[in-house]
């Protein structure tokens, strides 16, 4: 007989309990629960920990915090009458506290055992959690899937992180077929990858923990409450020993990625960029310069040139208000042609889109300045916060061009005549183009009109954005 050898079964990686995951989000011995022992009345005489939920609080970075875990192990995170009475108790602690509140986010929706009361418990949730918007940061990290409600509760949050394997829709794939007849499964009806595309979550973590070390990152960027002003200051870091200008090309239509600028003027180079992949052509991410948290938007020149429309103003507009509330100084920087013209373009509303971003920066009370690094044309010079629509303080490299389009484009226009009977027409198109460059677009001409506040050198931008964030603290 032959021995036949067996072969062990790879171990089961046990899943951390929801205690474990906020006990890895507080500072180590700081997290105490709340509601402990609910009993729930639908399950007889059998108790559950927080009825498939733990809220409590904590200290995040020395500073408190509520949150709360739901349990997919119970009923499948599930939302009962119970359950909702921890997460709305936390909220209104938090509320009355002034402090953030973290949730993990894991629940197949509304217990159906329990009808009207289920769907009351999510009311009470969303009502509380707009209350709290006025007073604290929230931040929802999605750990597993999440459905109907479970995706409506994070959604209302300031903050979305989805760990890889989270699954977030309204309907799942089976109601989906049942009345559209389409087949498709839950990671293409709401995984991460859809989600960080349409603006839904903010950030992609590979799994739970460092989804967790994501959010103490992100929490130390916010105020403890938003009536306490700007966030604290950290202790000051150098930016790397690179020239802001090393990967900007001189020429208008060559492109680079304004993220190198923005890590060479920020302490330690260090940027946590939001919704990276949504709206690619404008960059928004929380930095220090010389210490003091601040909020970064700009365009990118590597995704459409740079130019806007109606998805980036939406994504922009959006940051701008968020930064507003935190009470983070915002720093713009601007290369871009403009906006993205066509009937698509129209169609799908830049227009609205383009005055909400108008009107973030305008009605921002926080320090606002910009700085122009190679281009700005048209509506975008307005748009991209100004010193018309509020800017605190506006530069320029000396470079940038600035004015109502570029110059080939202008000269087209104003001497299409001329340009029409000249013999050489290229030959003539670029002379003029140059001499109009010379007389309306250069940075030196802005500072002379007002527009500009100060042409700077590339290596001197962080040290004036220092200086202004300073000087405009309030």
């Amino acid at each position: 007989m032959t021995a036949v050898a067996l072969r062990e079964a790879p171990p089961v990686e046990r899943r951390p309990e929801p205690r474990e995951r906020l006990e890895e989000l507080c500072d180590h011995g700081s997290f105490a629960p709340l509601r402990t022992a609910v009993m729930s009345p639908h399950l007889g005489s059998r108790a559950a920990l927080g009825d498939g939920v733990v809220a409590g609080a904590g200290r995040v970075g020395g500073r408190p915090v509520f949150c709360y875990a739901q349990d997919p192990a119970f009923m499948g995170g599930s939302l009962g009458v119970a359950h909702a009475d921890s997460i709305v108790r936390a909220m209104e602690l938090a509320s009355r506290a002034g402090a953030p509140v973290v949730g993990l986010i894991e629940s197949g929706g509304a217990r159906l055992q329990e009808g009207h009361g289920a769907l009351s418990g999510y009311g009470r949730i969303f009502r509380a959690s707009v209350e709290l918007s006025r007073r604290a940061p929230q931040i929802s990290i999605v750990t597993g899937v999440s459905a109907g409600g479970g995706a409506y509760s994070p959604a209302l949050t300031d903050f979305v992180v989805m760990t890889e394997e989270a699954r977030m829709f309204l309907t799942g794939p089976q109601i989906v077929y049942e009345a559209l007849g389409e087949r498709v499964s839950m990671e293409d009806l709401g995984g991460p990858r859809v989600h960080s595309q349409n603006g839904v979550c903010d950030l992609v973590a590979g799994d739970a923990t460092e989804a967790v070390s994501l959010v103490r990152m992100l929490l130390a960027f916010l105020p403890q409450r938003f009536d306490d002003g700007a966030p604290p200051l950290a202790q000051p870091a150098p930016a790397p020993a690179v020239a802001p200008d090393a990967s900007v090309p001189s020429q208008a239509r060559k492109v680079y990625d304004v993220r190198d600028v923005a890590r060479a003027i920020v302490d330690e180079g260090l940027l946590l960029e939001l919704s990276r992949s949504w709206a690619t052509n404008m960059v928004t991410a929380f930095a220090r310069i010389d210490g003091r948290p601040v909020g970064i938007v700009a365009n990118q020149p590597r995704s459409l040139g740079g130019v806007i429309d109606a998805v980036a103003a939406e994504k922009a507009a959006s940051f701008v208000d968020a930064c507003d509330r935190f009470g983070l100084p915002l720093v713009v920087l601007v290369d871009t042609p403009g906006f993205m013209p066509g009937t698509r373009q129209e169609a799908g509303g830049v227009i609205r889109h383009g005055a909400s971003l108008l009107r973030a920066f305008a009605a921002a009370r926080v320090p606002k300045v910009t700085v122009i690094l190679r281009k700005a044309y048209g509506g975008a010079v307005i748009t991209m916060n100004s010193r018309d629509l509020g800017a605190d303080l506006v530069f320029a490299w000396p470079q940038a061009e600035i004015g109502i389009m570029a110059a080939r484009q202008a000269v087209g226009i104003v001497h299409r005549r001329d340009l029409a009977a000249a013999e050489h027409r290229d030959a003539a198109l670029a002379e003029l183009a140059t001499g109009y460059a010379d007389e309306h677009l250069g940075a030196d001409t802005a500072a002379a009109a007002g527009f500009v506040d100060e042409v700077i050198e590339p290596w001197q931008t962080r040290e004036r954005l220092a200086w202004a964030f300073a000087a405009l603290e309030r």
